[in-house]
């Protein structure tokens, strides 16, 4: 990796962490230059405005979460096994100090047209097709039912994620998890296939 690959990793590793707690709209290329030790014509070279940062920044998170969520997920056997442990390590992704630069960013962005908005929109729908994936093999292993609709399943196991987050982080209930987990279990005993 050349000095300057590597410089740009170091920094985007540092914007992730202080997108978590500021926000994608809160992190400024002079922020970022003073946390990076770093000029600001320096910074801006790497990412020539604002805008390109912010996407820069969720390309990169989503890098994280493929290393760190969905690739060891994937290591799980299909089906039920799969889902379970995409859902473990969704659950630690999110613990980690700031939260999910995901949803803070749709949150943020969800009004605002533009190259941000664009690149969130093209990330949450990759999400949702990993769920329906994930799940459809489930239902190919004869796991789940061949009727249960891949989609809404997808879009559940979301709202559980999202509620985790939420009640979790911004509430600070201990009994987060248990309940996010209780609603999984919902979730897949109603996708099952009748014994």
């Amino acid at each position: 990796m050349s000095k300057g690959a590597a410089t740009r990793q170091a920094v985007l590793d540092r914007a992730v962490e202080v997108a978590r707690q500021v926000g994608l709209s809160g992190l400024t290329i002079g922020m970022l230059a003073e946390q990076a030790h770093m000029s600001k014509s320096g910074l801006f070279a790497h990412f020539r405005s604002k805008e390109a940062l912010q996407v820069a920044v969720l390309e990169h998170a989503r890098a994280g979460f493929e290393t760190h969520v969905a690739r060891p997920a994937l290591g799980a056997p299909r089906g039920e096994a799969r889902l379970r442990a995409l859902f473990d390590h969704w659950l630690r992704w999110i613990t980690l100090p700031g939260g999910c630069p995901f949803v803070a960013a749709a949150t943020e962005f969800d009004d605002q047209p533009g190259p941000v908005r664009d690149r969130v929109v093209h990330d949450l729908r990759d999400l949702f097709d990993m769920i329906s994936t994930v799940f459809r093999t489930g239902i190919t292993e004869g796991q789940f039912r061949a009727d249960a609709d891949p989609d809404q399943f997808a879009q559940d196991f979301y709202g559980v994620i999202l509620s985790y987050h939420y009640v979790r982080r911004l509430l600070g209930d201990d009994r987060a998890e248990q309940r996010a987990r209780h609603a999984l279990d919902a979730l897949i005993d109603q996708a099952r296939r009748p014994a």
